[in-house]
């Protein structure tokens, strides 16, 4: 795709390039930080984001914009006129965890913080927003852009499927959106054509016997044998049955069963995920599953139950809106600024709003130039807050080119 600045049409009806965010962002900058420790230090859990949703649909309507509540919790807001051009989604809720970061804002909620970065999320899109609104009124956009803030991203099978059903993403074109990435540096963003992240599934495996005394395991079901085969084999067995380019990857979280060191317990249950690569591999890999864990627990003679939770698809990013994200990054940020980066394992359910439209979605450095490397959902998180004005700058600018670019699309059908 070539760069739309240097083509015909405008990001606003008579400019001719898109102009350098910046300028823009920096009156709201400082708020910006204000209200990411505020929603940080107040973390939600899914689809309890009442009052996360509150802030943001205050802080939108200080900028004289008129936001959309969802049910229950999350909102949505529309800046410009005419066709909607593109969508954009932050996620807004937290994860069940005891933060441990040390900062002065950590959050006051036992048991729940903002471990993934959905509140740099949240406030990145909520500076596009502003600065949208802004350019707005100063030269009027050529289309509409859609900026939405979802709810419950952390529960599968994640809550952009109740935001589809609310009818938010019809007459949405493309979709874009950004995750916190702390393996890059603060200033560059990370990209990749096609799948950037995994299929992930929510496994239950329930087993059952008659129960026993551990000196005759011959006369009853050895239960908690048969869920260590389970265990150990159902992930490679899956593994040669299905193409390892598909990286089927089956890896246990939790195994409970028994309460005496001398009785062989009736049940007990196995718990983790499954996640993969490829899309179709994933929609095939339900009944494979099923199978294999009834062929590894028959020689025991146990009862066994799966329980499959179906998770949410790979996100597959678009080639023509990952281009156009890369040129917005390249504009705001430097030539230098976009990063390969690897296909992660992780689940993440913009993938549903990709079942719909095109779109793409890019990693935001996180880290410390110099500084540690954190991981996500991990306690300790720290992303450094420099990374929020890069996020608004590389954003804004992608929306300002979606709205060139759709401009230009309803023209050639007219």
């Amino acid at each position: 795709m070539s760069d739309p600045r240097h083509e015909s049409g405008a990001w606003s009806g008579d400019a001719g390039q898109v102009p350098s965010v910046g300028p823009f962002l920096s009156r709201w900058l400082p708020e910006l930080i204000s209200f990411r420790r505020d929603i940080h230090q107040h973390p939600e859990l899914s689809y309890q984001e009442f009052r996360t949703t509150d802030r943001i649909v205050e802080a939108l309507e200080a900028a004289g914009l008129n936001p959309v509540r969802l049910k229950g919790t999350g909102c949505y807001v529309d800046i410009g006129h005419g066709p909607i051009a593109v969508g954009l989604r932050a996620d807004i809720d937290a994860l069940p965890i005891q933060e441990a970061t040390g900062l002065a804002f950590s959050s006051v909620n036992d048991g729940v913080a903002h471990s993934c970065g959905h509140d740099v999320h949240t406030t990145v899109m909520l500076g596009v927003a502003k600065v949208l609104a802004d350019l707005n009124h100063s030269s009027p956009l050529a289309g509409r852009v859609r900026v939405l803030f979802q709810p419950a991203e952390e529960k599968l099978p994640g809550g952009a499927l109740r935001v589809i059903e609310q009818g938010v993403l019809e007459g949405v074109p493309r979709m874009f959106a950004l995750h916190c990435e702390p393996k890059v540096d603060v200033g560059h963003v990370g990209t990749r054509i096609g799948a950037i992240t995994s299929a992930s599934d929510t496994v239950r495996v329930h087993v059952s016997g008659d129960g026993g005394h551990t000196s005759r395991p011959h006369l009853t079901q050895d239960l908690v044998f048969a869920m260590a085969q389970i265990a150990i084999n159902v992930p490679a067995v899956m593994s040669r049955r299905v193409d390892v380019r598909s990286g089927v990857s089956v890896v246990w979280g939790e195994i409970n069963a028994g309460i005496a060191p001398n009785a062989i317990p009736s049940q007990g249950t196995l718990a983790g995920t499954m996640r993969c690569l490829d899309a179709d591999a994933w929609h095939r890999s339900g009944a494979l599953l099923d199978e294999v864990v009834g062929q590894v627990a028959s020689p025991y003679k146990v009862n066994v139950e799966v329980e499959h939770i179906r998770g949410v698809p790979p996100v597959v990013n678009g080639e023509d809106e990952t281009t156009l994200l890369e040129n917005a990054a390249r504009d705001e940020l430097g030539e230098d600024a976009v990063l390969l980066v690897e296909q992660s394992m992780g689940g993440e359910d913009f993938a549903w709003y990709l079942q719909e439209v095109p779109g793409s979605m890019m990693r935001l450095g996180t880290r410390t130039p110099g500084g540690r490397t954190f991981d996500l959902h991990q306690a300790d998180y720290i992303a450094d807050e420099e990374a929020i004005g890069c996020g608004v700058q590389v954003m804004t600018n992608t929306a300002l080119r979606a709205v060139m670019l759709r401009a230009r699309e309803l023209a050639g059908q007219s």
